[in-house]
């Protein structure tokens, strides 16, 4: 990857601006100086001094969001680091990321907020950083809301535990709605969380208990209607059942704030994927069904799932390495996030690629009260750049992350990231050696 400042001027030649709106793609020059975007033409301007760089074949989209990562730092630095984790995003085409405060210690007090956004500050992938709901998650004390957004929290979340307390979780939509934030939930019923994978077919061949799609949907129905009395804002992560689309669909209907999203792996493979990829398909909420799997995809088509997240959940080959039983949850994905969209969603006519852009880049910025990129003449350059029709097989021996748990190694794709600006930076991915 090739890192270039913008302090001096720029220009994207080569490349094709994709509208949202319309689908059009229109090839322009795009020219650059520190954050901005200084000019847009259709061809380079005369007497233009600065460096030229061609990307030929790519597209020029919004700076793509990923709102559900886990960086792992601080305290599981083994599995990743928040050097390791910005350089991944840039990777995998994104220019911010929403971190998860399920670190040690949680990101539930001002010293550590202000330690990740300080450690971050410098690098092209921007953190927005969501806050625990609870102290230490536990479930019991609330954080302090007030403070916590005033220090750059964007979002509350306890992920990896639920709120158990529906009042506690009336309390956190209560306070959240009055500070205009959402609340992140990781929806799961414990009483009926008693496996490592999907109750099914699979959990009765391996021997194993089986954890049940009214898990999820249980938590996914309460806080629908906990939104609905409070007013807040309501955000179910990682939808993994038919029955949560339903529920999620008819909120909206109904104008409950509920916004919710899908990743990847949970449109893409369903729970026999365990028994050829093992603890590397191993995740939290289970693979479900191939009729889980349809109405995921179903939901992200008609407009019921809103965003497209990872959820990147690094750990180390030793962990993931255990019995099934006790290997932890997740897989990484953010480096693979946008070409398995590309492949398995846009390719089949799922979504428009203009669609899979919006769930990737636009949505999520809108949750999260962000700033939404617009690709315009003096506005911040926040810009992903992709080319869809380069087709290569994914070698996790190439990720930027620091982890490589994931099924996906070998697997052709079309469509990568071929760079990414922000904050001023340009970063050239030069990793096509697999093409």
């Amino acid at each position: 990857m090739e890192d270039i400042t913008l302090h001096e001027p720029v220009a994207i030649t080569g490349a094709a601006i994709l509208d949202l709106e319309t689908g059009e793609r229109q090839s322009m020059v795009i020219c650059l100086l520190d954050n901005h975007i200084s000019e847009i033409t259709s061809t380079l301007p005369a007497g233009f001094v600065g460096r030229v760089i061609d990307f030929t074949g790519s597209l020029i989209v919004p700076g793509l969001f990923d709102m559900h990562v886990h960086f792992r730092d601080p305290g599981f630095t083994h599995k990743e680091t928040l050097s390791s984790g910005l350089d991944a995003a840039a990777a995998g085409g994104f220019t911010r990321v929403c971190t998860m405060p399920n670190t040690r210690p949680t990101v539930d007090n001002s010293a550590v907020l202000e330690d990740i956004h300080q450690r971050s500050r410098g690098h092209l992938v921007e953190i927005c950083q969501s806050a625990a709901i609870t102290l230490e998650r536990a479930g019991e004390r609330l954080t302090d809301f007030k403070k916590l957004k005033s220090l750059g929290a964007v979002a509350f979340s306890d992920d990896g535990n639920p709120v158990v307390s529906p009042k506690m979780m009336m309390q956190a939509l209560e306070l959240a709605a009055q500070l205009d934030v959402p609340v992140l939930e990781h929806c799961e019923e414990p009483a009926f969380f008693t496996g490592p994978v999907h109750q099914g077919d699979v959990a009765l061949k391996l021997g194993v208990d089986g954890i049940p799609g009214l898990c999820e949907e249980l938590m996914i129905a309460r806080n629908i209607l906990l939104a609905e009395a409070s007013g807040g804002h309501f955000h179910a992560q990682h939808v993994s059942t038919a029955r949560s689309v339903a529920l999620i669909r008819q909120a909206r209907a109904n104008g409950i704030s509920v916004t919710a999203e899908a990743a990847p792996h949970h449109f893409i493979m369903d729970h026999n994927a365990i028994l050829e990829y093992g603890t590397n398909a191993k995740m939290n909420p289970p693979l479900r069904t191939a009729a889980d799997v349809s109405a995921v995809r179903q939901g992200l088509a008609k407009g019921v799932i809103d965003v497209i997240a990872s959820d990147h959940a690094p750990h180390t080959a030793a962990e993931k390495a255990r019995s099934l039983e006790d290997a932890p949850f997740g897989i990484v994905g953010i480096e693979t996030m946008l070409p398995l969209t590309l492949t398995h969603l846009v390719k089949p006519g799922h979504l428009s690629l203009a669609a899979a852009i919006q769930k990737l880049a636009i949505e999520p910025a809108r949750i999260l009260r962000q700033p939404v990129p617009v690709i315009e003449t003096g506005g911040a350059a926040n810009l992903t750049l992709l080319n869809p029709d380069i087709s290569w097989k994914i070698d996790v021996a190439q990720f930027k992350s620091k982890s490589v748990n994931c099924p996906y190694d070998g697997w052709p794709v079309q469509g990568m990231a071929t760079g990414v600006v922000h904050r001023g930076h340009l970063r050239r991915n030069n990793s096509t050696k697999n093409a």
